[in-house]
C-alpha cells in the first residue's frame, strides 16, 4: 500500500502539469539507490515561481495532476 505522504510526492502521476517543478529535474545524474533522496517536498510553480499556484493553491505533485485547478497545464 503506498503511503499519504509517497502518494502525495509521486512526480510520476498521470497528467501532471508541466509547470510543476522540482530540483530533481535539474541534476543530470543517475540516481544512487543507496542514498536516499534529500529534496523530496520542494516543489515550485513555473508560472508564479513559488510553492504557491497562480490559483493559491499548493504546488506539489497530488494538487498539481487534475484538470480541476483552473490553472493546470498553463489555464
Amino acid at each position: 500500500m503506498i503511503t499519504e505522504e509517497t502518494d502525495r510526492f509521486n512526480v510520476q502521476n498521470p497528467g501532471l502539469c508541466p509547470s510543476l517543478h522540482w530540483k530533481g529535474q535539474f541534476v543530470l545524474a543517475e540516481r544512487d539507490p543507496s542514498i536516499p533522496p534529500s529534496n523530496d517536498g520542494l516543489f515550485w510553480c513555473g508560472q508564479t515561481q513559488t510553492c504557491i499556484g497562480p490559483d493559491g493553491e499548493l504546488a506539489e505533485p497530488a494538487n498539481c495532476c487534475s484538470n480541476a485547478r483552473t490553472c493546470h497545464c498553463g489555464g
